[in-house]
């Protein structure tokens, strides 16, 4: 049976990858998209309710830099997540390939196996049927021979 290894992604096994991959994982939640659609809402608002101290007036401009910020590294992230699961997949893929490659030879194996075993009972078949009229001839002889005698 194959070994199974633990998955090196594109950063190898390491701490950073499996965060990067949690942390891209968790970008597609509806936690994550509620969270941000409620820190969006109060940030506008925020800034236009403002009175003194607006420290990003419309256009947003700084919450425009933000997301670009994020998207700059979400992006790349949830790019990785999909190579490693494409790395994960492919090697579950190979594992299967392995397992039915040893379901097929041990198919194999046990279908030569029961071919022999009734070709010799067919070859024992054979041999009791030759035996069988062996006996039966002797049994005659046998018998024609006291018939003899006692006549």
């Amino acid at each position: 049976m194959p070994q199974v290894r633990r998955h090196r992604g594109a950063f190898g096994d390491d701490a950073f990858g499996r965060r990067a991959e949690a942390l891209a994982r968790f970008f597609g939640t509806p936690e994550y998209i509620v969270a941000q659609s409620v820190v969006v809402v109060i940030w506008i608002v925020l800034n236009s309710l403002a009175v003194i101290s607006k420290w990003d007036p419309y256009p947003f401009i700084l919450l425009n830099l933000a997301f670009s910020t994020q998207a700059a590294y979400a992006a790349p992230l949830i790019l990785l997540a999909q190579t490693r699961q494409a790395d994960r997949d492919k090697e579950h893929g190979d594992m299967i390939d392995q397992r039915h490659t040893l379901l097929e030879e041990s198919a194999d194996r046990q279908t030569r196996e029961i071919i022999e075993l009734l070709n010799s009972n067919t070859s024992l078949t054979r041999q009791d049927k030759e035996l069988t009229e062996q006996i039966a001839t002797l049994t005659r002889e046998i018998h024609a021979v006291l018939t003899k005698r006692e006549s």
